[in-house]
C-alpha cells in the first residue's frame, strides 16, 4: 500500500492496557501485512520502553516525537500542533487510534481515521467527574467535525455515536479490536503451579479480571456467590478503587470475604495461568467499549457468565451466557449450570474459543487496510 500514515501513539508507549494494548496490536497486525503502509507513529514523549518494546521492529514503521519545544505543553501538541509535524513529513492519513483528532486536520488537507472505544461519558456520565464530561464531550463533537470516517469498534459504539450525534451513518464502519493470541498458548504445569503458589491460589474458583469499579459491577458476582458450591472461591485481579471497599464490606457482612481472593498488579506474563485454572471466567459489567477481558477468557478455554447491556455479546459470542446486571440470581443459576456440567462447560468454552478467532490475526489488519483505502478514495 503506497500511502504514508501517521497514528496517534501516546496509548502505546504510555498504557500498558486498555487503548494501549489496541494501539500496539493493530500497529503489529499492519506490519504483518504484506501490504503495510509506511508508519510513523507520534508520541508526545518516548514513554515506556517496555511498551515501545511491544511494537515489533519493521522496516516500514517509525516513531516520531514532539520537538523540544513542546515539551512543557504536551497536550497542545497533540491537539493541535501536531498537524504541522504531519504536513512537514509528508503524511497522506492520519489515524486517530484514542477517539481523538487534532484540531485543524481537516483544513490541512490530510485524511483522516479516528477509532471510537466507547461512549460511556455520553451514556454512563455518573461514572465521571462532571468536569471531565464536558471535556470528553468537546473533544469527541470537535473530533466528529474534523473525521473523515469513524471506526467504531463495536456495533453498540457505533449505535451511541448515531444517537449520540447526526455523524452519517454510511461513514462509520465497525471494525473489531485486534487481539492477541497470547491467551492460546497452553501453560505448562510448571507455570502453573508456580502461579498458584505465588498468589495461594484456591483449588477451585471462578475469575474476573478489569479494574476494579462501580461500573465494571463485580459486586454481582459477589452477591451470587452464597448460592455457589462451597468450594467455589471467587479471584479478582484489576486495580482497586474507592469501589473495592464497598464490595469488600458487603464481602463481610455476608460473610463470603473468606471466600474472595483480591489480586492486584498481576504482571501480563502470569494471566495465561490464572486464566486457564480458572472454572469459569464472570465479566457483570454494566457498560462496555468491547470487553477485551471476555476474549482474553474464551480464547484461555473458560466459559463466560456476562451482563446485558452493552457490546459484551458481540465480545463473547451466542454460546456463552449473559445476564441482567441487577439480577444476582440469575447470575448465580448461569454458574451454577456451568459448574455442576464438565461437559456443557467444556463445549461453551471450545463454541467460545472458536467464536474469538474472528479478533485475531490478519483479518483485522486486512479490514484496516480497506478502510485506509476507501478514505483515500474519497
Amino acid at each position: 500500500m503506497n500511502i504514508k500514515i501517521g497514528m496517534d501513539a501516546k496509548r502505546i508507549v504510555r498504557n500498558a492496557s486498555g487503548l494501549g494494548s489496541y494501539g500496539r496490536n493493530l500497529v503489529n497486525a499492519l506490519t504483518g501485512s504484506s501490504d503495510c503502509p509506511e508508519i510513523v507513529l507520534y508520541a508526545p514523549d518516548e514513554g515506556q520502553a517496555d511498551l515501545r518494546s511491544q511494537v515489533h521492529a519493521s522496516g516500514r514503521l517509525r516513531f516520531a516525537y514532539s520537538g523540544k519545544h513542546w515539551r512543557l505543553a504536551q497536550d497542545l501538541w497533540r491537539g493541535k500542533g501536531i498537524v504541522a509535524d504531519l504536513q512537514r513529513d509528508g503524511i497522506d492519513l492520519y489515524h486517530g487510534l484514542t477517539g481523538e483528532l487534532p484540531q485543524g486536520i481537516r483544513r490541512s488537507g490530510i485524511k483522516t481515521v479516528v477509532t471510537i472505544h466507547d461512549l460511556i461519558f455520553l451514556r454512563h456520565p455518573e461514572y465521571y467527574h462532571r468536569l471531565d464530561v464536558m471535556l470528553y464531550r468537546r473533544k469527541f463533537y470537535r473530533t466528529l467535525r474534523e473525521a473523515d470516517r469513524i471506526i467504531a469498534i463495536s456495533e453498540c459504539t457505533k449505535r451511541d455515536i448515531l444517537y449520540y450525534s447526526d455523524y452519517p451513518a454510511d461513514r462509520i464502519d465497525v471494525i473489531y479490536q485486534n487481539c492477541s493470541g497470547d491467551f492460546r498458548r497452553t501453560a505448562g504445569d510448571g507455570e502453573r503451579a508456580a502461579v498458584r503458589r505465588r498468589y495461594a491460589l484456591p483449588d477451585h474458583y471462578i475469575l474476573n479480571v478489569g479494574t476494579i469499579e462501580e461500573r465494571k459491577n463485580v459486586m454481582l458476582a459477589v452477591k451470587a456467590l452464597p448460592q455457589l458450591p462451597r468450594r467455589e472461591h471467587l479471584v479478582i485481579v484489576g486495580r482497586k478503587t474507592a469501589y473495592t471497599n464497598e464490595v469488600m464490606e458487603y464481602a463481610a457482612h455476608h460473610g463470603v470475604d473468606d471466600r474472595i481472593v483480591w489480586l492486584h498488579g498481576v504482571p501480563n506474563a502470569d494471566l495465561p495461568a490464572l486464566y486457564q485454572m480458572a472454572d469459569v471466567f464472570v465479566y457483570p459489567s454494566r457498560y462496555e467499549g468491547f470487553g477485551v477481558p471476555v476474549i482474553e477468557a474464551a480464547q484461555s478455554g473458560l466459559p463466560v457468565v456476562a451482563a446485558t447491556g452493552s457490546c459484551l455479546e458481540e465480545a463473547g459470542g451466542p454460546d456463552n451466557s449473559y445476564v441482567d446486571p441487577d439480577d444476582s440470581d440469575a447470575m448465580a443459576d448461569a454458574l451454577n449450570r456451568l459448574l455442576a456440567d464438565d461437559d456443557e462447560r467444556r463445549r461453551v468454552a471450545q463454541l467460545g474459543s472458536e467464536y474469538v478467532r474472528r479478533f485475531e490475526g490478519n483479518r483485522v489488519a486486512e479490514q484496516m487496510l480497506e478502510e485506509y483505502r476507501r478514505v483515500m478514495e474519497r
